[in-house]
């Protein structure tokens, strides 16, 4: 009941103003017609907010045509990425299975994949013990990013794909990004350029060996990047901006073309297309969607922690009452340092809406970086939730052509 009040409210305040104006300023307009959630966000340039929302149009026959509204979209504006680096991450790696497929290497995602620790800061991997038998592989390592963001799998795709690749294959599809190093693992960028020995195993056989990567290249970021007044290091306060020009760079314009590469790939450049099958998009679509209580394995079904919106932050914030099973939300989040980030196709099948929207909020409110003060839960997932929840209610009323035939995003889950 207060889920349906509040969406009853929200589509009193827009169906009493004047029809908005689909300009330059919609987004600013349309959080300026829900001033209670958002007055304090538009107030506040320290928050750093930019958001990306793009409508979906079908033709008659089914064919998406894209509009975008951007509010301070920039990507010269540097933002901590977070865990959202992972989605590419997981897409490259399924291209290099199939890359290595057709050179005639009998192997395939599922396939046994272990890591040797082979130079200063890596990691020797025989096991999973989330996975089947423990038996660890790029499939496993996917679903957990993918439905819990899990770091450790994250880095193991890093060491697979190795840095040069990742960054090289990215440019050479036309994306800006910046990926440099592993997460959660405090390591020297000469440890970052280093990556790990693979060994992919069948029948105790190994059937293909990767010997550890170099990045020899010197890695330029366009400028130094510094932020805040302060950063903790060693449990000290030291009172300078925190460096973040070797950080990774991924920005929210890319986030979204990135999403709308693996969700609509018959609508956008062919060069920066992701080499799939048919079977590995459906596999991406699924996990992206998967919500932790539908997940077997790992066994996340059985973590009362996970809550469905634990990686849905647009329109749900944190909050614990189950997701409608009407709509779905095809996404990759991100949050560290006080960045908070969500990149998502929204989809309600019962009502015949589609968008895309892509967000990122700076909730560091002390401007100091390391000290785990960080307003997520204040700041960061309410206005992920209004946001999610201003735009959604905007489709329900808005009126289309044609309806969309969304049968295509319709997939089977593990429970």
């Amino acid at each position: 009941m207060k889920k349906l009040l509040f969406f009853l409210s929200i589509g009193f305040l827009i169906s009493c103003n004047s029809p908005l104006i689909e300009d330059e300023l919609f987004l600013e307009n349309l959080m300026k017609r829900n001033s209670t959630e958002f007055d304090s966000i538009l107030s506040n340039d320290s928050l750093e907010v930019q958001i990306i929302y793009t409508q979906i149009n079908r033709d008659s026959i089914n064919r998406p045509n894209f509009k975008s509204f951007y509010y301070h979209v920039d990507s010269t504006n540097y933002f901590y990425p977070a865990s959202t680096v992972k989605l590419p991450q997981v897409l490259l790696a399924l291209e290099k299975i199939n890359e290595l497929r057709s050179t005639g290497f009998r192997l395939d995602k599922y396939t046994a994949m272990y890591h040797d620790s082979v130079y200063q800061g890596q990691q020797t991997v025989k096991w999973d013990t989330t996975a089947v038998d423990s038996i660890p592989s790029v499939a496993h390592y996917a679903k957990k990013i993918m439905v819990v963001s899990d770091n450790d799998a994250f880095n193991r795709l890093y060491e697979f794909l190795g840095q040069k690749a990742t960054n090289e294959v990215l440019k050479r599809k036309g994306y800006n990004v910046r990926f440099l190093h592993r997460l959660e693992r405090p390591l020297t960028p000469d440890q970052n350029r280093h990556t790990e020995a693979i060994r992919f195993v069948r029948n105790d056989s190994v059937i293909y060996r990767q010997s550890m990567g170099v990045n020899e290249d010197s890695i330029q970021p366009m400028r130094k990047v510094y932020k805040g007044v302060g950063y903790l290091k060693r449990d000290s306060l030291i009172r300078r901006p925190f460096d973040f020009t070797y950080k990774n760079f991924y920005p929210l314009q890319e986030q979204q073309e990135i999403l709308k590469a693996i969700l609509f790939p018959e609508a956008i450049d062919p060069k920066r297309r992701f080499n799939l099958t048919d079977e590995d998009r459906k596999f991406v679509m699924q996990y992206m969607s998967q919500l932790p209580g539908e997940t077997k394995t790992p066994r996340y079904y059985r973590d009362t922690a996970l809550y469905d919106a634990y990686c849905k932050f647009l329109m749900y914030g944190e909050d614990w009452t189950p997701i409608p099973k009407n709509v779905r939300i095809f996404n990759k989040v991100g949050d560290a340092y006080g960045y908070l980030i969500d990149n998502a196709y929204i989809v309600d099948f019962e009502n015949g809406v589609e968008f895309m929207l892509s967000a990122v909020i700076n909730t560091n409110t002390d401007r100091v970086y390391n000290d785990g003060k960080y307003e997520y839960k204040t700041i960061g997932y309410p206005f992920m939730k209004n946001l999610g929840r201003a735009v959604y209610t905007y489709e329900l009323q808005r009126k289309r052509k044609f309806k969309p035939d969304l049968q295509g995003f319709k997939v089977l889950y593990d429970r």
